[in-house]
């Protein structure tokens, strides 16, 4: 008898957004009745970087980040036995305690969605061409490549 291989998860949503991000929207749009694990990443403005206060932050998307956002999320469904994948990223002004980035995956069992989960974050840092500028209570802010 062969095992026979599930079909890849969905993706319910992948985008970039200039309005506020709620991770547990994305956990909703998620869930599955063949999901007995929901695992979610929000990634948040802290008000601190290397040691240095923050006062919230700028994100500025290469006019393919749309498209990049979905590939990688195309990909963590292809790779994983998910159920559903589901990322957003924010563009514009963010304040400390803002999300940045908000990902949701579901699947049958925890293990596959951690990991995807993990894998999901990690793409999305790696490979989005999204520039940040850091702003510091003095006035002064830093740019730096990638989110």
């Amino acid at each position: 008898m062969s095992a026979e291989r599930c079909p890849a998860g969905r993706v319910a949503h992948a985008g970039m957004h200039s309005d506020p991000l709620e991770v547990a929207s994305l956990a909703a749009v998620v869930e599955d009745p063949a999901a007995g694990a929901v695992a979610t990443f929000g990634g948040i403005v802290r008000h601190h970087d290397r040691g240095r206060a923050v006062s919230g932050i700028e994100y500025l998307a290469h006019p393919d980040a749309e498209e990049v956002i979905a590939e990688v999320a195309g990909e963590i469904a292809r790779r994983h036995p998910l159920e559903a994948v589901a990322v957003a990223h924010r563009i514009g002004n963010l304040m400390v305690g803002e999300v940045a980035l908000a990902c949701a995956v579901s699947a049958a069992h925890r293990a596959e969605a951690f990991t995807a989960l993990q894998e999901l974050v990690d793409q999305v840092k790696l490979r989005l061409p999204v520039w940040k500028r850091q702003v510091f209570p003095d006035g002064s802010h830093e740019w730096s490549g990638s989110a």
